[in-house]
């Protein structure tokens, strides 16, 4: 559990295996987050990893924020923001 925010602590994300020290995790987690945002932008929903709140903050333009832990509740997360279904893999 975190001192300052209270979220219980996550476990690495498999992309940031080949990270040696925190700098790199921490640059393979904002890789993450600006090509999740890339395709999420598609549908009008945000998304942004601060490197504080573990998780991507997912967000609508009406400012509805949903806190994703890993990539399975970031679409769970933008379905639910959309109200409708979602291809991440659609062009």
């Amino acid at each position: 559990m975190c001192s300052a925010c209270g979220f219980p602590t996550t476990q690495g994300h498999w992309s940031e295996a080949g990270a040696g020290d925190a700098h790199q995790r921490a640059r393979a987690r904002f890789i993450r987050a600006r090509k999740l945002d890339a395709v999420l932008r598609r549908h009008g929903l945000t998304a942004h990893d601060d490197g504080l709140t573990p998780g991507i903050q997912i967000s609508d333009r009406t400012g509805r924020v949903i806190i994703a832990s890993d990539l399975r509740e970031v679409w769970i997360a933008a379905e639910k923001l959309l109200g409708r279904a979602i291809d991440p893999l659609a062009p």
